[in-house]
């Protein structure tokens, strides 16, 4: 471990002794990467999940579609069947990624995920809560993501788990850049997939992190379709089929009643798909617009409107 290698954080680059680990901050992964207009992944929440963040106070996580929340069920949750109904549609329609998250019990997470591999699904992430994680163990062919929060023991000890590819870790904003640091220069296998989910403040007069740096975005085409959104579903573990996780009172349909193909072809989805920042009036002069990354989601919790600008650092 005597070569000096780089770790890419957004446009920054620091050099560090070890093996290099690229970290994804306050975004989700695929967010920088090219959107198509078609369906690309799937994220299946099943259960209300046991998550200390919980959606009757809002969930202040850019990240948080992708862990461990607490929701509200609304009805009886999906069964086997209906899961199973919902993936197939999924991998019919082409697409190619699905990410299990909040669930109630890590039996369900390990079920569905090989049932989504057993299916042909191409990836297939599963988010594991740091106490549950032997109760989970490797699943052949599955991406499982450990989520925990910042804990120096807690991190060093996960990455010697070595079925374990990616950490997904809450963060506050006051420790970003401690957690940062750290992050760059774990040892361990060097395809381990790293996840900063740095906690927003409930406003901006109350945000101290560096909203450029969480918000900086490199996604080809987002003058096209948001960074985010685009080709995204989400399915509760009740049934109802939403733009983003976050986005729960956001219903698009019923997969009780209705498959995703009907969903997809809906203008409401497709409008999301394409909120571009041009299409935000507040941020449609904006010279950053096209390198800004936001979730919509935290701001139509905060705002109640989809194009909300709480957490803009140009107006505050």
């Amino acid at each position: 471990m005597a070569e000096a290698m780089g770790v890419d954080i957004g446009n920054d680059e620091i050099e560090f002794y070890g093996v290099e680990k690229a970290v994804t901050l306050a975004k989700p992964p695929w967010s920088e990467i090219p959107h198509t207009g078609k369906l690309e992944r799937l994220i299946l929440n099943l259960g209300a999940g046991k998550g200390r963040f919980d959606e009757v106070y809002g969930i202040p996580r850019s990240i948080g579609c992708i862990g461990n929340n607490h929701f509200i069920m609304r009805r009886e949750k999906m069964n086997e069947a209906e899961i199973r109904r919902i993936i197939r549609d999924f991998k019919r329609l082409g697409g190619r990624e699905i990410w299990i998250t909040n669930y109630d019990e890590p039996g369900e997470v390990v079920r569905t995920a090989r049932l989504a591999k057993e299916m042909g699904v191409e990836e297939v992430h599963a988010t594991v809560l740091m106490e549950d994680v032997d109760k989970v163990g490797p699943i052949e062919g599955v991406k499982i993501i450990l989520e925990m929060e910042y804990d120096v023991n807690n991190i060093i000890k996960a990455t010697s788990i070595p079925w374990i590819s990616g950490l997904l870790v809450t963060v506050d904003q006051r420790n970003m850049d401690e957690a940062k640091e750290l992050m760059s220069k774990l040892d361990g296998d060097g395809e381990l997939e790293i996840y900063l989910d740095v906690l927003y403040a409930p406003s901006i007069r109350e945000t101290t992190a560096n909203l450029f740096e969480l918000r900086r975005s490199r996604n080809p085409t987002n003058k096209k379709y948001h960074d985010c959104l685009a080709g995204t579903v989400a399915v509760t573990g009740d049934g109802y089929i939403l733009p983003c996780p976050l986005m729960r009172n956001y219903v698009l349909g019923d997969a009780k009643k209705e498959g995703l193909k009907h969903v997809t072809r809906k203008k409401k989805l497709k409008e999301l798909w394409k909120l571009t920042k041009d299409r935000i009036d507040a941020c449609s002069n904006c010279p950053f617009r096209y390198m800004c990354h936001d979730c919509r989601a935290i701001e139509y919790q905060v705002t109640g409107q989809i194009d909300g600008v709480e957490y803009c650092p140009l107006l505050r």
